[in-house]
């Protein structure tokens, strides 16, 4: 059974940082991209970053050159190094991963960053 699980969300003030952490099982986990999602209250699930099996990365504009991607297949993990944080980073962050074209979501660790 494919499961993702986030971990490692809180408060941080502005400026601060924050590393996610997603544990995955149930699959060959160095076979499949992943990605981190985000969703504010009242907006869409956007995109926030991909990471290839390859460990080739892409970012949303507004995260570009604050937040980092990184996975660790050994251990089954993806990783979100989150720094400089802005009051519009606050958020439920999820883990995703698609195999054979079905979605796979953890339940999210929420993000909230204020002074």
């Amino acid at each position: 059974q494919v499961q993702v699980v986030e971990s490692g969300g809180g408060l941080v003030q502005p400026g601060g940082s924050l590393r996610l952490s997603c544990a995955a099982s149930g699959f060959t986990f160095s076979s499949y991209a992943m990605r981190w999602y985000r969703q504010a209250p009242g907006k869409e699930r956007d995109l926030v970053a991909f990471i290839s099996s390859g460990g080739g990365t892409n970012y949303l504009e507004s995260v570009k050159g604050r937040f980092t991607i990184s996975r660790d297949n050994a251990k089954r993990m993806v990783y979100l190094q989150m720094n400089s944080l802005k009051p519009e980073d606050t958020a439920v962050y999820y883990c995703n991963t698609i195999i054979y074209a079905i979605n796979y979501w953890g339940k999210g660790t929420l993000v909230t960053v204020s002074s």
